[in-house]
Order: C-alpha cells, then structure tokens, then sequence
C-alpha cells in the first residue's frame, strides 16, 4: 500500500467517523430541543447534503483524468 492510498483510505473513514459523530451530536440536539418532525428533518437535510457532495467529490475523481 503506497502513502497516497493510505492517506485517501484514511481521510475516507475519517470523515466518515466524523459524519457518525455529527449525527450522534444532532440527534442529541434535536431530541433535547424539542425541534419537531419538520426541524429535525432540515437539519438532517442538511447533513446529507454536505455527505452527499463529499461522495459526489470522490466519484468525479475516478472519471476525470489527473
């Protein structure tokens, strides 16, 4: 395994560990906040964005040439 796949398998399951933490801590929020169906849907909505771009990122890499 060279350094530059270490480093892209790591930056993967860090963000990812970091994604799990993020909807550990807005689930806390949501439920000690009383936001509701709706606020806690925005919120969550929100989160899937910023995940979904960050997987977005990655598959455009594998199509576009370096």
């Amino acid at each position: 395994m060279s350094i530059a796949q270490f480093e892209e398998l790591s930056l993967t399951l860090g963000i990812g560990g970091l994604v799990l933490l993020m909807v550990f801590i807005l689930y806390q929020l949501c439920k000690e906040s009383n936001a509701g169906g709706f606020g806690t849907f925005v919120i969550f909505f929100a989160l899937a964005m910023g995940v979904f771009g960050f997987a977005v990122k990655s598959v455009i890499r594998l199509f576009l040439p370096v």
